[in-house]
């Protein structure tokens, strides 16, 4: 069974870089056909993609986070790590990662709360 775990910090200041990391395990993220994604929901709004890592290593990125977003992987400990640049209060949610195939998310990591708030 696949399970992810996402970390990273609570609480990050605003106009800093939000770094989070996925780490894998019952699976590698280099198998085909799958992507590894990050999701995130802020309060009282819906569930907004915001990219992935293919198993390729080729990221793609939601158009309107793409000039702040970075997805990167570490094969060696199966991990994949999202980095959001330049935070506002807005960036303020709960965030998933995720594998997700053609068609449809089927393993996801519980949710991890970051504040943007200095």
């Amino acid at each position: 069974q696949v399970q992810l775990q996402a970390s990273g910090p609570g609480l990050v200041k605003p106009s800093q870089t939000l770094s989070l990391t996925c780490t894998v395990s019952g699976g590698s993220i280099t198998t085909n056909p799958y992507y590894w994604t990050w999701v995130r929901q802020p309060p009282g709004k819906g569930l907004e993609w915001m990219g992935h890592i293919a198993y390729s290593g080729i990221s793609y990125y939601n158009p309107s986070l793409k000039s702040r977003t970075s997805i990167s992987r570490d094969t060696s400990k199966n991990q994949f790590t999202l980095e959001l640049t330049s935070v506002t209060p807005e960036d303020t949610a709960v965030y998933f990662c995720a594998r997700q195939d053609a068609s449809s998310f089927d393993y996801c990591s519980q949710g991890t709360q970051v504040t943007v708030s200095s």
